[in-house]
């Protein structure tokens, strides 16, 4: 029997984009033939997909990496490197998608969100072949494909039911289920939980059917970690309504009044708005109580939750009694209530997110070098497709330190004329209104593709 698993962290990376080609036409009768390097293809997305034939993350389990394929480089003759693969990741319905290091939603894989695209590949370089101009007639440099786009993600699932079944373990819940739905839970006199949530469908004559999932069973101290039970309450958040089921009988030597504080303490702790969903109490067993539905504890449980609006039925999973009632009851309030489940915003944007770590950067002093320092991705991928031995490419270079707030960050550090910075194994000399840094050291191949 496969294990259910509900929570599950992943990493996920896109494809990269292929780079631009650099090269030249070397034909016989074509002595200076102009620039022919075609482009790169671009890299495989990483798209999460709803499969309704699974139920669990199990094939998660022991998290892993989920790579796309690269977009293949371009080639001389205009030829346009391969377009990389597409990696399509297999949820079942439900999922919630979140970003391990901040826990915001990337995607709720429920109602009408079956497919997405979590994380795009990079699209594929321009070769050389763009970069003719009438005054360079012979470009030699093209541009590299876009990066790779990666994230650990945390996958979480939220089973999606009209009603949850809440109440410690043993009062009968999974009984219950299997009288009132076509699901068959393995019903036994277990003093812990049930492994995984139980759906079923109610389907009631003259009236509307829902879907029910008994939630694994609580017990106190769930909210901070105690017992299986809190690993399960994440899927009572999308429940419209919820059945509080309550060992009425005290068959187990507990106290049904304490039962039902206890519950909707840990229900509070975990989540104040799951306490604000409408409930209905199921006070089972009754069949164990001799003056049955007229006992005592029945009316006390009456007299405090029904002045507070919830409906408190006397039931019994043995004989039946009192189940049709409540579950007419639950269908009109159902009605009633009128809203979807609840589907999770999304808080995340990883094309945005990951752009914004991109384009950090930071100017510091070195002052064992005597050298001001530039570092961050964005420097780094500039330097890797800039050709500073070009004067196009040099004056690119120095826009980019301009446009992006680099050099008033090296003034603000009071850089003097003639003073070292570094970046990457480059070293330059600075100068102020200059129109060109000079360059002290650079060690940088023009690639150009020699037949």
């Amino acid at each position: 029997m496969p294990v259910f698993v509900d929570k599950a962290k992943i990493f996920i990376q896109s494809g990269k984009g292929g780079d631009g080609h650099i090269s030249f036409r070397r034909e016989k009768y074509v002595p200076n033939g102009g620039p022919d390097g075609g482009d790169g293809g671009k890299g495989g997305d990483i798209i999460f997909e709803v499969d309704k034939g699974i139920n669990t993350l199990a094939d998660f389990h022991y998290g892993g990496k989920y790579k796309a394929e690269n977009g293949e480089n371009g080639n001389k003759r205009r030829m346009h490197g391969k377009n990389g693969s597409d990696l399509i990741i297999n949820v079942p319905e439900g999922t919630v998608i979140k970003d391990a290091e901040s826990g915001k939603v990337i995607a709720d894989m429920s109602g009408e969100n079956s497919r997405m695209v979590v994380l795009k590949g990079g699209r594929g370089g321009n070769g050389n072949m763009h970069y003719a101009t009438s005054t360079m007639q012979a470009p030699k440099y093209a541009q590299p494909g876009q990066p790779a786009m990666e994230l650990e993600v945390l996958l979480e699932l939220k089973v999606i039911a009209d009603v949850g079944l809440v109440g410690f373990p043993n009062v009968g819940k999974s009984t219950f289920l299997s009288k009132v739905s076509n699901a068959k839970p393995k019903i036994a006199n277990y003093h812990f939980t049930t492994l995984s949530p139980m759906l079923g469908v109610v389907d009631l004559d003259d009236a509307k059917g829902f879907v029910v999932a008994d939630i694994p069973g609580l017990i106190e101290g769930a909210s901070e970690g105690a017992g299986l039970g809190h690993e399960f309450l994440r899927h009572i958040e999308r429940t419209r309504m919820m059945i509080h089921v309550v060992d009425a009988a005290s068959t187990e030597g507990r106290d049904p009044m304490e039962d039902l504080e206890a519950i909707n303490s840990e229900l509070e702790r975990y989540n104040a708005d799951i306490t604000k969903k409408k409930q209905v109490i199921a006070a089972n067993k009754i069949d164990m109580l001799p003056e049955g539905e007229d006992s005592e504890i029945i009316k006390k449980i009456r007299e405090k939750y029904e002045p507070l609006g919830v409906k408190v039925f006397a039931t019994s999973t043995l004989t039946g009694k009192g189940i049709k009632d409540l579950l007419y009851y639950v269908s009109r309030t159902l009605s009633e209530i009128n809203e979807e489940p609840v589907v999770f915003e999304q808080e995340f944007f990883p094309e945005q997110e990951l752009k914004d770590i991109d384009d950090a950067f930071s100017v510091f002093y070195d002052s064992d070098e005597a050298e001001y320092v530039i570092e961050g991705p964005k420097i780094e991928k500039m330097l890797g497709y800039t050709n500073l031995e070009s004067e196009k490419g040099f004056a690119f270079f120095q826009k980019f330190l301009a446009d992006n707030g680099i050099l008033d960050e090296l003034e603000k550090l009071h850089i003097g004329e003639g003073d070292t910075v570094r970046m990457y194994g480059y070293s330059f000399e600075y100068y102020r209104n200059a129109d060109t840094m000079p360059v002290d050291d650079i060690d940088e191949d023009d690639n150009e593709d020699e037949e």
